[in-house]
Parts: C-alpha cells; sequence; structure tokens
C-alpha cells in the first residue's frame, strides 16, 4: 500500500522516540503529527482525522489505555498500542479496548512500517456484500452492512476487526478454516503466527453473538486446525 498522503498521529510523552519514529515514517512517505499527552491526542484525533495512530502505553496523567477508550467514543480511527517487550497483559487488554495492533519496545523501523501497512491495509478492505442482513435461526441475524448482529432481538455492534473475522467464517459456513488462513484473511500474511490474537477475537465474537459461550453452537472449533461456522444453509 502507498503511503501517500497517510496522516499517522504519534503519541508518546518522550521526545526522543517521536523524533525518530517521526523520521523513519516520513522516509516511508507519511506525513506525521505528534501529541506527547492524551489530552493533546484527542484533541489532534478530533481536528486532524489522521489515518491511523501510534499510541504509547506509559504516559502520565492519562496513559495510553484511558486515551484509547476516549478515542473509541469519538472515533474509529485505526490504533497501534505501543507496549514495552515481555508486558502481555497490556497488548491483551490494549485489544479489549479496541486497539487495532500492538508494536512491543524497543522496535525496528522495518517492524512497524510493516505493522502499519498492515492495519491500513485491513482499515480500507471493504469485503462485498451480497445482500445486507443474513438469518442464521430465529436467535441470530448478521447485517454485514451494518456492522452489527441481532441477537435475541437486540442489536450488537462488531468492532471492524470483529466484522472481518465473522465475514470469512459465515462465507465459508460449513467449512473448515485453519488458524493460519484465518490470520491471513482477517489481519494479514504478516500475522500467520499470531494466533493469540486469532483465539482472543474468537473469544470476542462468542461472547456477544453465543447463547452460551462456553459451549458454542455457531463457532466451533476444529480442535489443532482452526474454526468453522455452522452451516445454517442445510436444510432440516
Amino acid at each position: 500500500m502507498p503511503a501517500d498522503d497517510k496522516l499517522i498521529l504519534v503519541v508518546d510523552d518522550e521526545q526522543r522516540v517521536i523524533q525518530f519514529v517521526r523520521m523513519n515514517l516520513e522516509l516511508e512517505g507519511y506525513r506525521v503529527s505528534e501529541a506527547t499527552n492524551g489530552m493533546d491526542a484527542l484533541n489532534k484525533v478530533r481536528e486532524e482525522l489522521p489515518d491511523l495512530v501510534l499510541l504509547d502505553v506509559m504516559m502520565p496523567d492519562m496513559d495510553g489505555f484511558e486515551t484509547l477508550e476516549r478515542i473509541r467514543e469519538v472515533s474509529t480511527v485505526p490504533v497501534i498500542m505501543l507496549t514495552v517487550k515481555g508486558e502481555e497483559e497490556d497488548r491483551i487488554r490494549g485489544l479489549e479496548l479496541g486497539a487495532d495492533d500492538y508494536v512491543t519496545k524497543p522496535f525496528s523501523p522495518r517492524e512497524l512500517a510493516s505493522r502499519i501497512r498492515a492495519v491500513l491495509r485491513r482499515a480500507e478492505m471493504a469485503a462485498p456484500v451480497e445482500k445486507t442482513a443474513i438469518v442464521i435461526d430465529e436467535d441470530l441475524t448478521i447485517d454485514f452492512q451494518r456492522h452489527e448482529v441481532i441477537v435475541r432481538g437486540e442489536r450488537v455492534k462488531l468492532r471492524p476487526t470483529e466484522y472481518r473475522l465473522l465475514y470469512h467464517l459465515v462465507n465459508n459456513a460449513g467449512w473448515v478454516m485453519t488458524h493460519e488462513m484465518l490470520l491471513a484473511k482477517v489481519w494479514g500474511h504478516e500475522y500467520r503466527e499470531e494466533s493469540h490474537l486469532l483465539r482472543l477475537y474468537i473469544t470476542y465474537l462468542r461472547q456477544k453473538i453465543e447463547p452460551d459461550p462456553s459451549h458454542p453452537k455457531y463457532i466451533l472449533t476444529e480442535r489443532g486446525v482452526g474454526y468453522r461456522f455452522v452451516d445454517f444453509r442445510k436444510k432440516p
């Protein structure tokens, strides 16, 4: 994906980190804006409408998690969290709050550029929608155009990554999709080894659509292989 005219907002309280990231992103052809605290970041998101936000976790006053929560109240802009190496809890918490990805510090310019390209590509991917709503059964209807599901009459919003994952599962209903296949289709080929991401988002989806997430009836696990969405097109 060409970087032409993409605006990246870099949020970090360390100026040397901002300058390092700015220099490398500008070499890649991106425009760069910067913020040194959460409140400044929120204002920049509203005023500048960046294409992607790089958000550090460890910031004084309003940390990256609170900043992310506030961003998600007003924007669906893709967010990549910058976390300290080895802090898995931080990565999981960021994803749960709506981050699109994370990069661990210290990181190389090549790794950062690769992650940014992958997230921007996912954000621009528009899966074709053949019809607005698909009725799975009397309890579940999926509206891909609105990115939401109707569970027992209640509308439930899907996050963009949840939407992409559910789209691929439903459009291959009855067929087993391997871990590698789903990771490549939903996150990109760079993520084929990141199986924890897939497990996490399968859990999110089950919590939203399954009557009993611990005993799923829609998204079935094929142990050691992948996942299969129940074949709702079969006639009883």
